[in-house]
């Protein structure tokens, strides 16, 4: 039995690989903002593939999930593509407007690692009622 739970804790949940990946992508973004000189275009690029990774991986988890859990992880897949289109649109621009899509860009990472979190804990809470 106890071989079954170190198994068990070692295999990471999906939905807490991609809350994992999700509040990676918003700090990267936050740490790219905070540099001095702002993100750049490479580092906007970046974004935009991590976010579309964390994206589909998410997509990829709602299929597992029950609701209300299932509720939470679509508002973050939401989100996760509004942060791939905010990416995508700086990467078209510069100045100000560059520097607006990036602050969009991390608003919406920083949205979906909420919403993420939210289903890891609506996940846990059906978890211990059944348990009960």
């Amino acid at each position: 039995m106890a071989k079954h739970e170190d198994l068990k804790a070692k295999v990471k949940d999906a939905l807490d690989h991609v809350r994992e990946a999700a509040q990676e992508l918003h700090g990267t973004i936050s740490d790219a903002a905070a540099k001095h000189g702002g993100a750049t275009k490479a580092d906007l690029e970046a974004f935009a593939q991590k976010a579309k990774a964390v994206t589909e991986s998410a997509k990829a988890s709602l299929s597992a999930q029950q609701d209300p859990a299932k509720k939470h992880l679509a508002e973050a897949v939401t989100h996760l593509e509004e942060t791939q289109k905010h990416a995508a649109e700086g990467l078209k621009s510069s100045g100000q407007a560059f520097q607006n899509s990036i602050k969009k860009a991390l608003a919406d990472a920083r949205a979906s690692v909420q919403k993420v979190s939210e289903a890891v804990a609506a996940k846990r809470s059906a978890q211990s009622k059944k348990t009960k």
